[in-house]
C-alpha cells in the first residue's frame, strides 16, 4: 500500500477540501472518473498533492493542495473537471461541501522504530 500521506512544501499553500456523500444509486464509472480527476489535477500548474478517504457509509473527504489561489480557479475551469463534477451531481453524490483553506502552518509526526 502506497502512503496515503503527500509530502507537501511549507507553508503557506491552499487545501481545497471536498467533502461528500456518495448516493450508492449508480456507481457506473465512479472509480475510473475519481483516479482521471487526480491524474488530471496532477498535471496543472501549481498542484501540490492530494489525500482522500472515504468511508463505507459512503461518506468521503478528498482534500487537495494547491500553490496558490490562481491555481485552483485554472482548475475549476479545466473543462474535463467541470464535466466530471456534473456528472457526479447527476449520478454519484447526495450531498457536498467544498471549502478553500490557506495554510499557514503545518507539523506532523510518524512513530519511529524507537517508538515500538
Amino acid at each position: 500500500m502506497s502512503d496515503p500521506f503527500t509530502e507537501l512544501p511549507a507553508p503557506p499553500y491552499y487545501a481545497v477540501i471536498f467533502s461528500s456523500q456518495r448516493t450508492g444509486q449508480d456507481d457506473a464509472g465512479y472509480g475510473e472518473a475519481a483516479e482521471r480527476m487526480v491524474e488530471l489535477a496532477a498535471q496543472q500548474p501549481g498542484y501540490l498533492g492530494v489525500e482522500s478517504t472515504r468511508g463505507a457509509d459512503g461518506f468521503g473527504i478528498t482534500v487537495s493542495y494547491w500553490a496558490d489561489e490562481a491555481s485552483i480557479v485554472a482548475w475549476k475551469r479545466n473543462l474535463e473537471h467541470a464535466a466530471t463534477r456534473e456528472r457526479g451531481r447527476k449520478h454519484w453524490y447526495g450531498r457536498y461541501e467544498l471549502r478553500v483553506a490557506k495554510v499557514e502552518r503545518a507539523y506532523g509526526w510518524a512513530r519511529g522504530p524507537q517508538d515500538e
